[in-house]
């Protein structure tokens, strides 16, 4: 089956205020972000009707902003606001959002100064970011010879377009090599997060990840630290050394998109679907629709 090219749907996106149709939605050329990368974006999950967690995600895109110098034009609470609008104009009850901000075609070059910052959110129908099937039995990953770079190398803590150019080459090469995704190491060398997911391991019954100071801290990152937490589960935030990946027991990533999704396989090493994965999947289940 044939996708739809997302410049040729219809529905409406809000941009720069006002609303208007999927197909008028556009920007030039030469928009500094296109070159440059020079925008900041959110993508955010509704659950009937309700998008969770969305004052949290408006409040990093302002921080993603922030972080590269980048003015915003607007608050969290307007942010907020004109999403609400673009799920009730596309008639949406559960869907994927895509906020974003971004430098525009007033001035090109490094120096930054005269750039205008443009804001869209549109909204879509979009289900498991994984085949549900593969998900069951846990997705693959591959690592790779790419690391994630240092806090002092680039702006790892702003969730940036610029970042995402390593998680995208990466994604290929791992395809290639029949995996689903890649375990990506940080600039030490120890385990960093997959492609555009956080990491967790469980190991006797303690739930095990990396300390998010080298990456972005996931909003369902620390949604599912608070789940475990006070379902009694130890959580221990630190460094992992790629040497323990065969000592654990479960592991799953987590994210906006990917949810909660177990890993049955690194490189030639297994992994079972366990109960503790079980149990934050259910957790999460109930909180996201509502039944908690």
């Amino acid at each position: 089956m044939a996708l739809i090219p997302f410049d040729d749907r219809d529905g409406f996106i809000w941009m720069d205020g006002k609303m208007m149709p999927w197909r008028e939605a556009k920007v030039h050329y030469l928009t500094h972000a296109l070159h440059y990368g020079t925008q900041v974006f959110e993508g955010e999950r509704v659950y009937s009707g309700q998008i969770f967690k969305s004052r949290e995600h408006s409040e990093r895109l302002l921080k993603s902003a922030s972080i590269i110098y980048m003015d915003m034009p607007y608050s969290a609470e307007e942010i907020c606001r004109a999403k609400e609008e673009v799920l009730k104009a596309n008639g949406l009850e559960n869907a994927y959002i895509r906020a974003a901000a971004w430098r525009g075609a007033e001035q090109m070059g490094i120096d930054v100064a005269g750039t205008q910052t443009h804001v869209a959110i549109a909204a879509w129908e979009w289900g498991s970011y994984f085949d549900p099937e593969v998900r069951k039995k846990g997705i693959s990953l591959k690592t790779t010879h790419w690391h994630k770079p240092s806090p002092n190398c680039a702006p790892t803590a702003a969730k940036t377009a610029s970042l995402y150019n390593l998680s995208c080459m990466v994604k290929v090469e791992v395809k290639k090599a029949g995996y689903t995704d890649a375990l990506m190491m940080d600039h030490e060398g120890y385990v960093a997060e997959s492609t555009g997911a956080n990491f967790f391991a469980v190991k006797d019954g303690v739930l095990i990840t990396p300390i998010a100071d080298r990456f972005l801290n996931g909003i369902t990152r620390q949604t599912v630290i608070a789940l475990a937490k006070e379902a009694g589960i130890t959580v221990d935030e630190r460094r992992i050394k790629p040497e323990e990946l065969d000592s654990f027991e479960e592991i799953f990533l987590t994210g906006t998109a990917a949810e909660i999704t177990p890993v049955g396989k690194i490189d030639e090493m297994t992994y079972n679907v366990g109960p503790i994965t079980q149990k934050l999947h259910s957790l999460y289940e109930d909180l996201i629709h509502g039944r908690r």
